[in-house]
C-alpha cells in the first residue's frame, strides 16, 4: 500500500513539511482555484508539482504528486445539459495534461450537487477529541425547516420528522445558521457562500431526475474518457456517495457493492476503477466493505481508510454517523487490511504494473494541537498522523514473515 496524504495546495494549514515528518510517501492533491469545467494546464499542474517538492527552508521535499482528488466533473455533465460535451472534451484535456506530467491516477465522483454532506464540523467527543457528524435529525430540521424543500417530509421516517420539528424549535438564530452553513460547506462553490435561493436553484435542476438517468449519464462519460485513460495509461477512480444514502430529493447512484458492480460491467475496461472509501461507504449497514475489496479489488485503483460509528436513529437506509478513529467504528479495519494486502499479492503475481495501492488516512479527529489550527475540516495534522500510524502499524503487522508463515 502506498502511503499518501491529501494536500489542498499552499493555503493548506498542513504544511508540505507535516507531510514530510509523518512519514507519507506521495501526496493526493488537486487545482481547486481552477472553475470547475475548466482546462488544467500544463502550467498550473507544474506549479502545484513544484510546490509539493519543496520544503518551507527550500530543500527538496522528496514527496510528489502521485494522485489527483478531484479532477471535477461538471453538473452539466451530469444533467447532460448546457455546456456538457465542451466540458467533456475539456476535462480529457486535463487528463492528457495531467499523464504528461507523470500523473497516473485520477479520483472524481458523480455525486450531484452534493460533495459530501455533514450537520456537524466540530463535534466534541467525550475525550475532548472533534470531528464531523451527520445528524440525521438536524439535517431533516435543516432541510424540512430552514430549506423549506417541498416533499422533504415525506421522504424522512416519520419519528425522525417528529423530533426534527421540537430540535428545529429549540434552535436559536445562530445554531439555525450554523447548521445551515455546515451543510453548504459541501457544496461546491460554498467558498463564495453559497444562499439557501442557490442551493433551492441546483436541487431544482435533479427535480425530475431518476437515479437510472444519472447512472446512465454516469456510463456516457465514462464510455468517453475511460477508453482514453486506457490509451494513456490512467486509471480513474470514481469516489463513492457521502453519504451513501439518498438526501435533498437527489439522484445517488454510488452507494453499494452493486453500484459499483454494474458501472465497472458498463464500462468494462481496467482504467475504468473504484476509490474505495471505507467512511463513505461505511455509513450503509449493508455494505461489507473487506467483501468488496476481496469482490472488487480488480478495480480499486484508490483507498481512503477512515471509519464510522452509525448510531441508528433513523431507518434501515439512513442514520446518523460521526467519524470515529481510524480503528474504531463499524469496519474491521484488520480485515480490511488484509484484504487489500492479498489484493496486492495477487496483482505481483499476475506481473501487474500497479501492484501498490495508494491510500490515504482519510480524515482525522482533531486533537492536540489541531484544536487550536482551525484548518480544512476533516483534515487535521496530528489526527490524520495518528490515524497513519495506526493504518501503518497493521500493514507492518500482517505483512511480516511471522504472520504470514504462520
Amino acid at each position: 500500500m502506498r502511503q499518501t496524504w491529501r494536500w489542498f495546495g499552499p493555503k493548506d494549514l498542513v504544511s508540505v513539511d507535516d507531510m514530510r515528518q509523518a512519514g507519507v510517501e506521495g501526496v493526493v492533491s488537486a487545482l481547486h482555484h481552477i472553475p470547475t469545467g475548466a482546462l488544467w494546464t500544463p502550467e498550473e499542474i507544474a506549479r502545484r508539482q513544484r510546490e509539493i517538492g519543496v520544503m518551507r527552508d527550500g530543500a527538496a521535499s522528496g514527496l510528489n504528486w502521485e494522485v489527483v482528488e478531484s479532477l471535477p466533473v461538471s453538473e452539466d455533465i451530469k444533467k447532460q445539459k448546457g455546456d456538457w460535451r465542451a466540458h467533456l472534451e475539456t476535462w480529457k484535456a486535463s487528463m492528457r495534461n495531467l499523464r504528461a506530467a507523470g500523473i497516473e491516477v485520477i479520483c472524481y465522483n458523480f455525486m450531484p450537487v452534493l460533495d459530501w454532506t455533514r450537520t456537524d464540523l466540530a463535534w466534541r467527543r467525550p475525550s475532548g477529541a472533534t470531528c464531523m457528524r451527520f445528524d440525521l435529525t438536524d439535517f431533516a430540521a435543516f432541510d424540512i425547516h430552514i430549506l423549506e424543500r417541498p416533499g422533504a417530509a415525506g421522504e424522512l421516517p416519520a419519528a425522525v420528522v417528529e423530533e426534527a420539528a421540537r430540535r428545529f424549535a429549540e434552535m436559536d438564530g445562530t445554531r439555525r445558521s450554523e447548521l445551515a452553513r455546515n451543510v453548504v460547506f459541501g457544496l461546491p462553490g460554498a467558498a463564495e457562500q453559497f444562499t439557501l435561493d442557490d442551493v433551492r436553484r441546483h436541487l431544482s435542476d435533479y427535480a425530475a431526475m431518476r437515479p437510472e438517468t444519472l447512472r446512465r449519464h454516469l456510463v456516457d462519460f465514462l464510455s468517453e474518457v475511460a477508453p482514453l485513460a486506457e490509451e494513456l495509461g490512467v486509471r480513474l477512480c470514481c469516489h463513492p456517495d457521502d453519504p451513501p444514502f439518498p438526501l435533498l430529493g437527489l439522484p445517488r447512484v454510488m452507494s453499494t457493492e452493486a453500484d459499483y458492480a454494474a458501472v465497472m460491467e458498463a464500462v468494462d475496461l481496467k482504467a475504468n476503477g473504484i476509490t474505495l472509501c471505507t467512511g463513505s461507504l461505511g455509513a450503509r449497514a449493508e455494505n461489507d466493505l473487506p467483501g468488496m475489496m476481496e469482490r472488487l479489488g480488480d478495480r480499486v485503483h484508490f483507498l481512503h481508510l477512515r471509519n464510522v460509528t452509525l448510531e441508528r436513529d433513523g431507518d434501515a437506509l439512513r442514520n446518523s454517523f460521526f467519524e470515529d478513529g481510524h480503528l474504531e467504528g463499524g469496519t474491521d479495519m484488520v480485515a480490511m487490511i488484509a484484504a487489500i494486502l492479498a489484493e496486492e499479492r495477487r496483482r505481483e503475481a499476475e506481473g501487474r504494473t500497479d501492484i501498490s495501492i495508494p491510500m490515504r488516512p482519510d480524515h482525522g479527529q482533531d486533537i492536540l494541537d489541531d484544536l487550536g489550527r482551525k484548518g480544512q475540516p476533516g483534515y487535521p495534522s496530528i489526527g490524520r498522523l495518528k490515524g497513519l500510524a495506526e493504518l501503518r502499524g497493521i500493514m507492518t503487522a500482517l505483512d511480516h514473515p511471522l504472520v504470514r508463515g504462520a
